[in-house]
């Protein structure tokens, strides 16, 4: 499974690294690596057990290697275990020399011709606007949204339908998430007629060495500002999303060479 390749091309970012900081909001997770380095990981909400105390995993975490709560993402037994696992991830990723996401007319740099078929995992209203304009056919999936209702819920198609409609999109945009839930390696199958497949979002590990020969041919993700990390780790722990920290955002986008 990719989710395999994405932690073995990590350990060597994590070795001889420690949490030193952690919040779990209940949109996204935030991980803190040696006071320095923070990394995010959306929260995936649908299939989490009930009880007051089923998380108290995080209240072991800090001052723990780095290497072993990665490990989460492999053995967490639920979305929020292997989102923290993820988080510690993208926290480490700080360690490389990666390119920010340049400024282009097209969202990740994509050439979208007229009436491209695009299919979207995971529903980001920004990227669905650029599409619309440019006259992309854009079909949306978004289990969250499918399963709970909420804002877009009108725009987004039954999962049951991808078998079908994937095979014939010509881009594909699949949130990071999938990697935490383990539905990328079949959504891929479903996607080997794309000519470009980006892995997009907060969750995303910029480790493009584990995705080669996966059909993944572009990651975009984000760094964060550490210098705002009193303010960002508030906004986390009130519940805040995306949209309240785009300013301590920073965005990257690397290619995957085969």
């Amino acid at each position: 499974m990719l989710i395999e390749k994405v932690f073995q091309a990590a350990e060597p970012l994590l070795k001889d690294r420690v949490v030193s900081d952690a919040v779990l909001g209940l949109s996204l997770t935030a991980v803190e690596l040696d006071e320095r380095d923070i990394g995010l990981s959306y929260v995936l909400r649908e299939r989490l057990p009930s009880g007051c105390s089923i998380f108290g995993f995080a209240q072991h975490i800090i001052g723990q290697p780095a290497l072993d709560v990665a490990r989460l993402v492999l053995e967490g037994r639920d979305d929020a275990q292997r989102g923290v696992g993820m988080a510690v991830i993208t926290a480490a990723t700080r360690a490389l020399n990666l390119p920010d996401e340049p400024a282009t007319p097209t969202p990740f740099g994509l050439q979208v011709r007229a009436a491209d078929k695009v299919g979207m995992i995971g529903y980001i209203p920004p990227v669905v606007e650029q599409l619309t304009r440019l006259k992309a056919q854009v079909t949306i999936f978004d289990k969250g949204l499918t399963v709970s209702g909420g804002d877009g819920a009108a725009r987004v198609v039954a999962m049951s339908q991808q078998p079908e409609i994937l095979p014939s999109c010509d881009l594909m945009i699949i949130t990071g998430t999938t990697l935490i839930n383990g539905s990328l390696d079949h959504l891929l199958e479903l996607c080997q007629n794309a000519r470009e497949i980006v892995l997009v979002g907060s969750s995303t590990p910029m480790v493009a060495e584990a995705f080669r020969g996966s059909g993944v041919t572009a990651l975009a993700g984000s760094w964060w500002d550490a210098t705002l990390k009193a303010q960002l780790f508030k906004i986390l722990s009130l519940s805040g999303g995306i949209s309240h920290i785009k300013k301590m955002m920073i965005k990257k986008l690397v290619r995957v060479e085969d």
